[in-house]
């Protein structure tokens, strides 16, 4: 029977950071089983996804504190459990392109919870549009859409709030 943890870390970005962490929890004999790492300005974000033996995830959650004092980040662990699969959702993916304006991700975020969609999956960029240099944003989504929404019905939906607020979209199925 295997345990789970969560563990977010956050410090200032420098070479090294995956491999310190993905040595501790190798060592304390626990598996990555998913992660999420970025750089966001000049700071380091890291969502893990651990497993192992009861022992050797309370080993891990042991050594954090000291991991997170000798390399300078904040480390948050919680206990969870392996995620159901939902079988009545089907994956979907959102992709939003537009001028930069505030509230983008708060529209969108607000049109899919208003219908009970779950955003599986979020990543947000900032960029300068090549040639003009105008600061441009987009949204990269999954959605789990649950097997009784009408999908035509909710895509004119989408693609109207989409209008409405000026930006270019596309919602499809997952590739896999």
């Amino acid at each position: 029977m295997h345990n789970h943890l969560v563990i977010s870390a956050l410090g200032q970005d420098r070479p090294g950071i995956v491999n310190e962490l993905s040595k501790l929890i190798l060592d304390s004999g626990c598996n990555i089983l998913d992660s999420r790492m970025t750089v966001l300005g000049g700071e380091f974000a890291i969502m893990l996804m651990i497993s192992g033996p009861w022992n050797a995830v309370a080993k891990l959650e042991n050594s954090l504190a000291a991991a997170q004092e000798r390399w300078e980040l904040t480390i948050i662990s919680r206990r969870t459990a392996p995620r159901e699969a939902k079988r009545n959702l089907l994956p979907y993916a959102v992709e939003v392109v537009s001028m930069d304006n505030p509230g983008i991700v708060n529209h969108i975020a607000r049109f899919f919870s208003e219908r009970k969609i779950n955003i599986e999956d979020l990543r947000t960029d900032s960029y300068a549009a090549p040639h003009t240099g105008t600061p441009m944003f987009s949204i990269h989504m999954v959605i789990g859409i649950p097997s009784t929404v009408h999908l035509g019905e909710l895509r004119d939906q989408f693609m109207t709030l989409c209008e409405e607020l000026n930006l270019d979209s596309v919602m499809e199925p997952v590739k896999i």
